[in-house]
């Protein structure tokens, strides 16, 4: 088992203790306490335990622990066996193993726990029982910084990465009640910062900033971390791990449970399960994993692809990997909505992905919200993706994404109230993220509150000068505000961005016909076809444009080829402005009806570009 050896800060007018399981050894007291009650220890006892402590995971020998508690005394081995006879039983587990102390035949002894050094200042014998909490009763940011990668090799970069995104979710998951940790895409906004840490925690509200560092060398990884006190730059807490690769499975939890005992919080027995079902035991599925999610990260149609490759091999050495195989089927459940990728052959694979996954760990927050986004975007069963959403929040309350697509969710069932509060929880949990905000441009649309979609538009494309969807979302509200050159020159940003993305070229046809410009909008739908004769285009792309047309016949038939296609982007008929021109034609209710979306009703116009108020939708399901 590896251990964690702490580096040293002594304060002058600080105790050295270390902390391992359910103990804290201070050695100017003589103290050992267990869950802050006092264990008996003889001085023999407490001295050989404290040189084994102190061997920070090193062996030591035993004819050192005989000169050492025995100075100058001829004594046999058989005196040595006792006193780590009755240590073991001191330091037993609560299931009753003695699983603190190794014996190495011959040998001598190694502490193979996980150990952590901290500084106590200094307390009267009395506080020293009844430790005051680091964190109170009210809620502690924490950021957890970007790992370096200090080896310089490029190969390690995903790694690095990874530890990150993993030690978000682990420490995430600690005691959310009490600490709250910030999302990963905030945080990596801040890789390779000149700003200070004093600058980062102000701008992501942090009180405390994990900083650590990873190095690849001679086979082994090295990698250091310190706990930082923002408000004065205070050094709370250091560690360092050296290990085999392999070794890195352990690392997560080890880290994690060393900060929270740092910290006091409560790390519930059903929060230390659910941290070690999280990742596979196997190393090579692991690596696949975080170079998938390395590549998922980039949110472009072709690292998505490469991410996709990477997850699936993750599976293949480890079928029963929930992580893998919930990173499939988001890989799948996004490919209709952002690359344009056939519904249908998508739907199949989300689906079992995502079935998988719940299979092989249904108690996960990212497995049920890979089963949430196939039931919103395939399934069109909202209640049900509601429901999963909910219930992935419940089990990880600082899962960003999951709160993201509830609100995406309520907002297209109506439910406008509540999909605001989801989403700006996402927005607080990862507040650099850029597609929180855009879609919080989306929810505010759909409520036809289009300042405020503007407000967060604007917000996304500041965040993310390249994400094409930012541009989409601020181009759609400039067309609801009425200002239709702006809308025209931003969807050719959002176009030359987006990879060939049907949506900006059908959007920017549908303004093109509204304004009167025919002969354009006509262009438009001929490359369409064009492009529909090569792959696959969503039949919801041309049916926008014939409706900005006003050529209604042609639009009802491509929306019934977009509802034979289970086309993803029907999902914006119940609540888009942009068909309240058809929202009482009986045909048109017919689709949604055989839809079967679960909408409460469509809402009001807050202002803007007027729009038909539309009747409520009250379909089956």
């Amino acid at each position: 088992m590896c251990a964690i050896g702490l580096a040293e800060f002594i304060l002058p007018t600080s105790k050295r203790a270390y902390r391992f399981a359910d103990f804290l050894l201070v050695p100017s007291d003589k103290r050992l306490l267990r869950d802050g009650q006092p264990v008996a220890l003889a001085p023999k006892l407490f001295d050989a335990l404290l040189l084994m402590v102190e061997g920070g995971g090193h062996l030591v020998e035993k004819q050192e622990l005989i000169d050492r508690l025995w100075p100058g005394t001829f004594v046999q081995e058989d005196s040595l066996a006792q006193i780590m006879s009755q240590l073991r039983k001191r330091l037993r587990g609560k299931e009753g193993k003695a699983d603190l102390i190794e014996t190495v035949p011959k040998r001598g002894f190694r502490f193979v726990a996980p150990l952590c050094q901290i500084e106590l200042p200094p307390r009267s014998q009395a506080e020293l029982h009844q430790q005051a909490p680091y964190i109170g009763p009210t809620q502690v940011t924490l950021g957890v910084l970007p790992f370096e990668n200090t080896g310089g090799d490029p190969e390690q970069e995903y790694l690095a990465d990874g530890l990150t995104e993993e030690m978000i979710v682990s420490l995430g998951q600690v005691d959310p009640g009490h600490l709250a940790v910030i999302g990963r895409t905030s945080i990596m906004a801040y890789k390779r910062t000149t700003r200070s840490l004093a600058e980062i925690g102000r701008e992501i509200g942090a009180a405390l900033l994990l900083e650590s560092s990873i190095r690849a060398e001679n086979g082994r990884l090295r990698i250091s971390s310190k706990l930082i006190q923002v408000s004065d730059q205070a050094q709370v807490w250091s560690a360092s791990y050296e290990a085999d690769p392999g070794s890195v499975l352990a690392f997560q939890r080890e880290l994690s449970m060393a900060i929270e005992k740092r910290l006091r919080v409560q790390l519930l027995p059903e929060r230390v399960a659910a941290l070690e079902r999280r990742q596979t035991r196997h190393l090579q599925a692991y690596d696949f994993y975080l170079r998938g999610r390395y590549f998922w990260n980039q949110l472009s149609p072709a690292t998505n692809k490469r991410a996709l490759e990477y997850y699936k091999r993750a599976t293949e050495a480890d079928p029963h990997y929930a992580l893998a195989w919930s990173g499939v089927a988001d890989a799948y459940s996004s490919s209709p909505i952002n690359s344009d990728a056939p519904p249908a052959s998508a739907w199949a694979r989300a689906r079992d992905a995502a079935a998988c996954a719940v299979a092989a760990e249904p108690n996960l927050a990212e497995t049920q919200t890979s089963l949430g986004l196939v039931k919103f975007w395939f399934d069109w069963d909202w209640r049900g993706a509601e429901a999963a959403f909910r219930r992935a929040t419940e089990i990880d309350p600082s899962y960003a994404l999951a709160h993201r697509m509830a609100g995406i969710a309520l907002s297209h069932m109506g439910e406008h109230g509540e999909a605001r509060s989801a989403i700006q929880r996402a927005r607080e949990l990862d507040p650099l993220q850029a597609s929180h905000h855009a879609l919080s441009s989306q929810v505010a649309f759909n409520e036809r509150d289009y300042s405020e979609a503007l407000r967060f538009a604007r917000q996304a494309t500041v965040l993310d000068p390249e994400f094409w969807i930012g541009y989409m979302q601020l181009a759609q509200a400039y067309e609801r505000l009425g200002q239709t050159d702006l809308a025209l020159d931003v969807f050719n940003t959002a176009s030359r961005l987006c990879g060939g993305n049907s949506k900006t070229l059908s959007h920017r046809g549908y303004i093109l016909a509204r304004t009167g410009m025919t002969e354009a909008a006509q262009e438009v739908l001929s490359t369409l076809e064009a492009v529909g004769r090569e792959r696959y285009v969503p039949p919801y792309a041309l049916a926008l444009v014939y409706a900005g047309l006003g050529r209604i016949d042609e639009m009802l038939v491509w929306l019934q080829r977009a509802y034979e296609a289970r086309d993803v982007h029907l999902v914006f008929l119940p609540v888009d402005a942009k068909w309240d021109v058809v929202r009482e034609d009986p045909r048109f209710q017919a689709i949604l009806a055989n839809c079967g979306f679960q909408v409460r009703a469509t809402p009001k116009a807050h202002g803007g570009a007027p729009a038909q108020p539309g009747v409520p939708l009250l379909a089956p399901g």
